[in-house]
């Protein structure tokens, strides 16, 4: 018996050896056939050096690490990809299309690598997969007397600020706060900002776009059609197509405009404040954007802690206006002359970004995040203001993590004046304000299963006081809690489940548009769009 048991374990090890060879052998095989693949079709010449395998670790890892802000998608438990190609050229971008479809194999694409369930650089439900990271396509074209910008994918937020304000004083963008956004994917989410209650989304301020499509041809807006071009203004990245670059219709903003920042604690009234503040937010002078971030005062749980809301605000107008709105609509802030800071356009976007006053805007041009630890983030949207019970329970499940964090986001202004069928992105009329909230931690997977469980709690607590049928989400703060796609198959049931959290009543001319520009679900992760089948001859979208 003892001898049959020893055979048995030998034959079993020398087998699994056997398949771990052939293994490694095809994936090299794999990684040496599509760097010829990409080479044979590209106009352009494939340079080794933006080509990336595990084989050469430091490298791979450096590439892969390099935007990635989620360290929980970093963990050697983390499905990794084969390969890593870093394209220098849209030609190089066409290529990757069609030899990932030669290949059969999954393909990610990442812009900037903020996307919070990682579903740009790790796929848990396809192997093996590659990821196109567009760090080098970032070429920034701004043309003043028109009123617009080129911004390639690979470009930051902030870089895409920097060009502009170089260009002049008296311009931006309407776009996100976190500098160091890849735009291409970004945009493909929405992309809201502290503009965005007198310009919209920067999806509602898009002109044109290029990108490859599935069968690996150049679309802009006029080959594509109108369907295309409203899904990708706010449908989610990943689902059809790889976005090139953005042109962009630019705003018009003061030389001079005003911040502050101004925190009451829950001694100094801050539950009744932030009741207050729910029904007027929304209302306030377009040009005066105030959201509230609420964190615990101390990350120690056994210390005399307390809950801090902080009022960040951005106004584009001149201290003493914004001093005479917010004494007539919030005078309980109690805000003075002396919180009032002038600045210009751009030295704001590193106020609301949270750099130091003393940086310099040269540090837009890094691309780099302030933000990268590890963390698990959900959203929701409010429509009826929270009644003070409720925030005092919330108040209470605050004080049981240690780093608790939300961001409250105020609506109205342009984003009530634009139909929810404009774009994809439908969280527009009835919506006073959307919460982020967020839970951080520097302890690896000591504590992890602790931290996610209190989001989730928290997350459920919430679940009287937000929207209903759907509770609403935010697809640029992708949440794989809501559902997932398995093993790379999409069904319209399944996708359901989150797409109508995303995008409402929307999800259903998304899903139709997928089905004419990528009928066989060539661009798909764990929450892209699924197709429909399409039927014979009928009329729609021009294919990729």
């Amino acid at each position: 018996m003892a001898f049959s048991s020893s055979l048995l374990i030998s034959q079993v090890l020398f087998f699994f050896l056997v398949s771990l060879s052939s293994w490694t052998s095809a994936t090299s095989t794999i990684q040496q056939t599509f760097f010829r693949c990409l080479s044979t079709n590209s106009m352009n010449s494939v340079p080794l050096s933006s080509y990336y395998t595990p084989y050469n670790v430091s490298s791979f890892t450096s590439v892969l690490n390099s935007t990635a802000t989620n360290f929980r998608y970093l963990l050697p438990t983390v499905p990794k990809p084969v390969i890593i190609f870093t394209p220098l050229s849209e030609a190089h971008v066409q290529a990757t299309v069609l030899c990932s479809r030669q290949f059969g194999l999954a393909l990610r694409v990442r812009s900037g690598g903020h996307d919070y369930e990682a579903v740009s650089y790790v796929s848990q439900i396809e192997s093996p997969f590659i990821v196109l990271d567009l760090a080098h396509l970032r070429a920034i074209q701004v043309d003043i007397p028109r009123g617009t910008a080129w911004a390639q994918a690979g470009a930051t937020v902030g870089e895409v600020y920097y060009r502009i304000a170089e260009k002049s004083k008296v311009h931006g963008f309407p776009m996100g706060v976190w500098t160091s956004l890849g735009i291409g994917g970004h945009i493909t989410g929405g992309a809201y900002g502290s503009m965005m209650r007198k310009f919209g989304l920067g999806a509602d301020n898009v002109l044109d776009v290029r990108m490859v499509g599935s069968k690996g041809k150049i679309l802009d807006r006029k080959a594509m059609g109108e369907d295309l071009f409203w899904a990708l203004r706010g449908g989610g990245g990943g689902s059809f197509g790889i976005i090139l670059a953005w042109k962009l219709k630019l705003v018009n903003v003061p030389e001079t405009v005003t911040v502050f920042t101004v925190t009451k604690s829950l001694e100094q009234g801050a539950t009744k404040l932030l009741y207050k503040w729910q029904q007027v937010a929304p209302k306030l002078d377009d040009r005066l954007f105030l959201r509230v971030i609420i964190q615990a005062s101390s990350a120690n749980l056994t210390a005399n802690r307390t809950v801090a809301t902080s009022y960040n605000a951005l106004f584009l107008g001149d201290p003493n206006t914004l001093l005479g709105i917010m004494g007539k609509r919030v005078p309980k802030l109690g805000l003075t002359l002396a919180d009032c800071i002038k600045m210009s356009w751009i030295r704001s976007v590193l106020y609301m970004a949270g750099y130091p006053n003393n940086t310099t805007r040269e540090v837009l041009l890094q691309g780099k995040s302030l933000f990268r630890t590890y963390y698990k983030a959900k959203s929701d949207f409010v429509r009826t203001p929270i009644p003070e019970k409720g925030l005092l329970g919330l108040q209470k499940i605050y004080f049981e993590e240690e780093i608790p964090f939300m961001i409250w986001t105020p609506y109205g202004g342009a984003m009530a004046r634009v139909p929810e069928s404009a774009t994809p992105f439908p969280h527009r009329h009835g919506t006073l304000f959307k919460i982020q909230y967020l839970v951080s931690w520097q302890d690896g997977t000591k504590n992890m299963a602790r931290h996610m469980s209190w989001i989730r709690k928290l997350y459920d607590y919430m679940g009287p006081y937000v929207s209903k049928n759907p509770r609403e989400a935010y697809v640029n703060y992708r949440d794989l809690d809501l559902g997932m796609n398995k093993k790379g198959v999409n069904s319209l049931t399944e996708a359901s489940s989150w797409g109508l959290k995303y995008y409402k009543s929307n999800f259903y001319r998304l899903v139709q548009v997928k089905a004419k520009v990528d009928p066989d679900n060539f661009f798909r992760h764990e929450q892209s769009i699924p197709p429909l089948p399409v039927k014979r001859g009928s009329k729609g979208v021009l294919m990729g």
